[in-house]
């Protein structure tokens, strides 16, 4: 079982902002993190999971992700994002995220479960500090999928 806690950060939404990963895996800890300099929180959120998956080697593992953004995990727990993929993402944002997302998810056994942010849990709070220092960092990427929308 590999667990991945995640966080995304924004400050003025859009704004600068990055996102914090943390894998765990038996004694092993990774942790990822990376700022960029126009995006959203949601767009965080759901790049801190897709930075997660990526980081994993091989297919078929059982994984658990917890995350604080209802945003991802009601998409994937309550099977929107299929429904979003069969109408071609019609009207919805942050198509290019998902369209990475989902065959990332197609290689595991993937939950989601909902944490409550800045409630205490530490390893949320970990991810949540490595978010918004990633956001203040003088190095910030380029959003492609954000500042070159139409």
């Amino acid at each position: 079982m590999i667990t991945i806690y995640t966080d995304g950060a924004s400050s003025g939404n859009p704004g600068p902002g990055g996102y914090g990963t943390i894998l765990l895996y038996k004694n092993h800890k990774k942790e990822l993190s990376q700022g960029y300099r126009q995006t959203t929180n949601n767009r965080m959120e759901l790049l801190a999971v897709i930075k997660g998956l990526e980081a994993l080697k091989g297919s078929g593992h059982q994984v658990t992700v917890y995350s604080d953004s209802k945003y991802v995990v009601d998409a994937v727990e309550k099977a929107w994002i299929w429904n979003w993929q069969t109408k071609g993402f019609k009207g919805k944002k942050n198509v290019d995220l998902w369209k990475l997302f989902i065959p990332l998810y197609q290689k595991h056994h993937i939950k989601f479960k909902w944490v409550k942010g800045h409630h205490g849990n530490p390893l949320n709070e970990r991810c949540d500090e490595l978010a918004v220092n990633a956001s203040q960092s003088p190095e910030l990427l380029i959003d492609h999928g954000f500042e070159s929308k139409p």
